[in-house]
């Protein structure tokens, strides 16, 4: 029931495009259909993770495929619904964000184009992290590379987007050549095509180390890891903004979806593969916050963010290596979940973090320079509001959910002090509070640039609020992104089943992490905050005078009289 029920959802996802395809007139009954489709798709893909949760087995699908070798199956553990709740949210708030975004009325040449590929590529992601047959995994992998090139060259008549493509496409291929050395690897290591069961094979010899590299490439690459994520910075900014959600929030996460089912294979690996990782997780953290502080374009410095939290995963995917190579099962099991909760995490405000932008955008004729907007938060309270909420997420700070998933982490690199050479993972910690630091600077420039101070520069037409259907998209981001932070303890279960799949037997998480005290800490800081603004606000004089942001002590401040973007950023990107 539970596979039939995933299988509806792939099914309606690769055909929710037609209708707004075929459909040209009128319009919008297309587009309304197409929606609707990819809406009952993405419903359909949450339920079938949520009930293969609680069911006592893990759902499986095995059937004959007629490619020597392959088979049509499918599994639904704990990892894999790690990876399908955050893909089947976020595309449905881009399907939804996206009739407002890019209607037929607006795009009349890319909308249906647009809205095909984007439920293709829905569909093809649900597959990737459910394949247990490396033909079929490398299939779908396909299927979603190439899918995600039509996407990011939806705006073909551009050279700027063209090349983001082409470069985009290149990269893709270059990793995937190196999946498939990886898997005939694997089907020599283990007999067969099929996946091997979780801690079956040993890590020992030239063929593990070989296999191991080949996954930090072919994986690397999608994933955009330093100094593999030459496509990533171009094709997010090419891309719309709903798209680029989709992208950054999960696409690239099969990459790292790949790294965890990989490494899991394997038992006892030799702590090279946890220090390796961890050390490319904090060159990918600290350099991808360090490009995004230098970047004008709002869109660029979204994607150099995705490079960063990338980075984070990381840093908790090395930490739970470590854990394993040194036998500390608590570490492992804390790194992995940190790991699979910034997945999570990352995909949800990240994406709000992208439809707030293109709402900006949207708002302001197509402008991205920071340095040319400002004073938006007026025109545009509820974009303002939603894209705070994310940069407060994207930050680590709490009550938010990007706090949860980097304590998780914190709290497993510090549980590695004391055990020898296990407790090498303990550099996270500061790679960790530095990246944070940064990321604060960063969102301080960004949101400052955006929507406090006045205009810096007129705009071709007064800004505007977006209209109902890209609103509703970023709010629900917005409310999972607070309701992790509020009550962390829900995603405990499916963190522990994802720890379980990856073969570490551990106590339980609930036992490891204080996530219900955490929870309780989250409101009470949530409730100081609202009680402090509120007394504030009452004590504010009625006629307070109101005076320009940053006006400087002038008393006839004009646009100049406040920091830029690039004069916020300058201090810090001299230093680096």
């Amino acid at each position: 029931m539970v596979m039939m029920l995933f299988l509806a959802a792939v099914a309606l996802l690769a055909l929710s495009g037609l209708p707004g395809l075929l459909l040209r007139r009128p319009g919008e009954v297309g587009e309304r259909l197409s929606a609707a489709l990819g809406l009952a798709g993405a419903a359909c893909g949450v339920a079938a993770a949520l009930a293969a949760l609680a069911a006592p087995d893990v759902p499986t699908l095995n059937l004959p495929w007629a490619v020597p070798g392959g088979r049509f199956a499918l599994a639904l553990d704990g990892i894999s619904a790690c990876f399908l709740l955050p893909a089947f949210v976020i595309t449905a708030a881009g399907t939804l964000y996206g009739l407002g975004y890019w209607s037929r009325r607006e795009q009349p040449a890319t909308a249906g184009a647009t809205r095909f590929w984007y439920g293709m590529m829905g569909a093809a992601l649900a597959l990737v992290f459910t394949a247990r047959n490396g033909l079929l995994f490398l299939a779908a992998w396909e299927v979603m590379a190439l899918v995600g090139f039509f996407l990011i060259v939806i705006e073909a008549q551009k050279e700027a987007v063209r090349r983001a493509g082409f470069v985009y496409l290149a990269a893709t291929h270059v990793g995937t050549l190196a999946l498939f050395a990886l898997f005939a690897l694997l089907a020599h290591r283990s007999g067969s095509f099929a996946f091997p069961a979780a801690g079956t094979l040993a890590a020992t010899g030239p063929a593990a180390a070989a296999i191991f590299a080949l996954s930090l490439v072919g994986f690397g690459f999608k994933a955009g890891l330093m100094p593999l994520h030459l496509w990533l910075p171009d094709a997010h900014a090419a891309a719309p903004s709903h798209v680029s959600a989709l992208l950054s929030g999960v696409m690239i996460k099969a990459g790292i979806y790949g790294l965890v089912r990989v490494t899991g294979f394997f038992t006892a690996v030799p702590p090279w593969w946890g220090g390796l990782l961890l050390a490319i997780g904090a060159v990918s953290g600290v350099l991808g916050v360090v490009f995004a502080i230098a970047q004008h374009d709002l869109k660029r410095l979204l994607a150099y963010h995705s490079v960063e939290n990338i980075g984070i995963i990381a840093i908790g995917l090395g930490v739970a290596l470590l854990g394993r190579s040194f036998d500390l099962p608590v570490v492992a099991a804390l790194g992995l979940a940190g790991a699979l909760l910034h997945v999570i995490n990352h995909g949800l405000f990240k994406s709000l973090l992208f439809l707030s932008g293109g709402a900006v955008i949207h708002a302001t004729g197509g402008e991205r320079d920071l340095d040319r907007l400002g004073g938006l938060l007026r025109q545009l309270p509820w974009s303002g509001v939603c894209f705070l909420g994310g940069a407060v997420a994207i930050s680590g700070l709490p009550p938010l959910n990007g706090f949860v998933s980097e304590w998780l982490i914190y709290l497993g690199a510090f549980r590695s002090l004391g055990s020898g050479p296990g407790q090498s993972a303990v550099i996270a910690a500061p790679v960790l509070a530095l990246i944070g630091a940064l990321a604060l600077a960063c969102f301080v420039k960004a949101f400052g640039a955006v929507f406090l101070g006045t205009p810096r520069h007129p705009l071709p037409h007064p800004a505007h609020e977006a209209p109902v259907s890209m609103r509703w998209p970023p709010l629900l981001l917005l409310l999972l992104c607070a309701g992790i932070g509020l009550w962390p303890a829900a995603l405990l279960p499916l963190l522990g089943a994802a720890v379980a799949a990856w073969g570490v037997t551990s106590p339980p998480l609930a036992a490891l992490a204080p996530a219900t005290e955490l929870g309780l800490a989250a409101w009470g800081l949530l409730l100081l905050v609202g009680g402090a603004a509120l007394w504030l606000r009452q004590r504010r004089p009625a006629a307070a005078p109101r005076a320009a942001t940053w006006g400087c002590g002038y008393q006839a401040p004009n646009e100049r009289m406040q920091y830029t973007a690039s004069s916020f950023a300058d201090g810090l990107t001299g230093f680096f």
